[in-house]
């Protein structure tokens, strides 16, 4: 037995190792490690154990525990039982895989029709003179002049809904037509409320929690000072960073971030920050003003209609084009197909021969409201590249799951049963209220969890949802949020009966408090 142990541990250094050197920080950590083994601090006649004590002295153990942290958290999430092939090992449903490349090959239709009934190319080089504006008017990319008026988003959040309804699993016969309107057919195993109380103890049960009361803020804020129970937290949060153990930093980050720290806090706990690469951002740079694509016309267009149109981010619309831009030229961002049901598009560019590449590069087809993705992150920064990164890491491990066709618990499928079964089980008069006037309840939420919640929420507050998103390493905060405040508003909810003046009801979410939410929907029944 004991031998069995041994090689298991054997091969799971192997593998770390193996994976290691796939990682941004491989080609630093070696050069560590060379610079480490030709000190003093090493000695030839014992240098196995001189270069292992020297490398826990050092900052190298954690970064290599980061590293390790990181990548167990990759693929900690994409555990799959028996898999067939490769398909089969990102989705074992074929009917949910088979709806995703329709839904992509939807995409792709609409993106050449548009190019065709506007007469331009998907790609092409930009003109020496476009190129020397928009060098010019980089950090004034608002003023920079393009035609986006016969634009149109590819798609919005309201058709992937549709998408979702037409979802049909052949193994299940429908009774009737009514029963369309929901998810219940489809047999996707999501928490219970007594699991997602298990796994959010810790918020639950904190008395000290950041966030937690509006009025303390608020007053704190008058005085031009901070509550003695935030300013602890504040030298607390300074030691944790301090030591640079995202674990440690993930553990911080349950009881809520000072705002003075979250940024930080965010960079640690999701890798962004061994990530930041001026030179790299810098290229993505020079591949924008090198190339025209239809996707960032795009990219300027849904800026302009959410950021821009909102009293909270409009300060930051030059900002979310530069990054937003430079994250459609991004190879790196290819690795999330890796973990996801999707595909990037496939086009043909012109040449002779003509050839195949992914379109656009990152291989992300934004939809209306993409930019909100990154827009609250900007609170955080005040430079742009480590903004970018962490927008971009964030994507990578948590948002990519909302736009695509997956069976997978944190996916967008997944979270809306979860939603349907909590306001189902434990707010059965608001259900049954919804049912009567045959009101899809998925229908009042969907653009919140698709966005989670950006745009709808006060910053502060959504930075507070956030914090939970990364601290808890889960997406199930939102349809949980949403139960909370569909049953926080139930009262006005039961005395409308269509979906127009149950959207009047909840078009304004700023008063809410979302941590005493979140705390009430998990200490006890859902009952406020």
């Amino acid at each position: 037995m004991e031998e069995l142990k041994d090689k298991s541990l054997h091969l799971t250094a192997e593998k770390l190792a193996e994976e290691l050197q796939k990682m941004d920080i491989y080609n630093e950590f070696y050069e560590d490690l060379q610079m480490l083994a030709a000190s003093q601090d090493v000695s030839i006649d014992d240098f196995k154990k001189t270069l292992v004590q020297a490398v826990n002295i050092g900052s190298m153990e954690t970064n290599l525990r980061n590293a390790v942290f990181h990548w167990l958290r990759s693929h900690g999430n994409n555990k799959q039982i028996v898999v067939r092939d490769e398909i089969t090992s990102r989705e074992s449903l074929d009917y949910l895989r088979k709806a995703q490349i329709t839904w992509e090959r939807r995409i792709q239709k609409s993106l050449e029709s548009m190019c065709e009934e506007i007469g331009i190319n998907l790609s092409c080089l930009r003109s020496s003179a476009d190129r020397d504006e928009m060098l010019q008017k980089w950090n004034e990319l608002s003023t920079y002049n393009t035609c986006l008026e016969r634009l149109r988003p590819v798609y919005a959040p309201k058709d992937f809904l549709e998408v979702l309804f037409s979802l049909h699993n052949p193994n299940y016969r429908m009774i009737s037509d009514d029963m369309i309107w929901d998810f219940t057919y489809l047999p996707l195993k999501v928490k219970t409320l007594p699991e997602l109380r298990h796994h959010y103890r810790d918020l639950a049960t904190a008395d000290l929690l950041l966030g937690l009361t509006c009025c303390q803020c608020l007053t704190a804020l008058s005085c031009g000072s901070t509550s003695q129970g935030e300013q602890e937290r504040i030298a607390l949060g300074e030691k944790v960073l301090q030591h640079q153990h995202a674990p440690v930093c993930q553990e911080f980050l349950k009881l809520g971030a000072p705002r003075s720290l979250r940024g930080r806090l965010w960079a640690q706990i999701l890798g962004s920050s061994a990530k930041t690469s001026e030179q790299h951002y810098s290229e993505l740079k020079q591949r924008v003003l090198h190339f025209d694509m239809l996707i960032d016309k795009l990219i300027t267009k849904d800026v302009q209609l959410t950021a821009c149109n909102d009293d909270q981010y409009f300060v930051f619309e030059d900002v979310l084009h530069q990054i937003m831009l430079c994250f459609t030229r991004d190879t790196d961002v290819l690795s999330v197909f890796n973990n996801s049901t999707s595909h990037p598009i496939l086009t043909s560019l012109k040449g002779k021969p003509p050839i195949e590449a992914i379109y656009p590069p990152n291989g992300i087809i934004p939809f209306h409201g993409f930019t909100m993705y990154a827009a609250p992150v900007c609170y955080l920064f005040n430079d742009p590249v480590p903004l970018y990164y962490t927008f971009r890491a964030f994507y990578l491990r948590y948002w990519f799951r909302l736009h695509v066709i997956s069976s997978h618990p944190q996916s967008i499928l997944g979270l809306c049963i979860l939603f349907q079964r909590l306001l189902q089980r434990h707010e059965t008069k608001i259900w049954s209220h919804f049912m009567s006037h045959n009101i899809h309840p998925i229908r009042v939420v969907f653009k919140w969890i698709m966005k989670g919640f950006s745009g709808h929420l006060l910053p502060e507050q959504l930075l507070n949802l956030w914090d939970m998103v990364i601290a808890y390493d889960s997406l199930e905060v939102l349809p949980l949020l949403a139960v909370a405040i569909l049953s926080f508003r139930k009262d006005n909810l039961l005395q409308v009966n269509t979906l127009q003046n149950v959207d009047s009801v909840l078009v304004d979410l700023s008063s809410l408090n979302v941590m005493s939410l979140l705390q009430l929907a998990l200490k006890g029944p859902i009952k406020m």
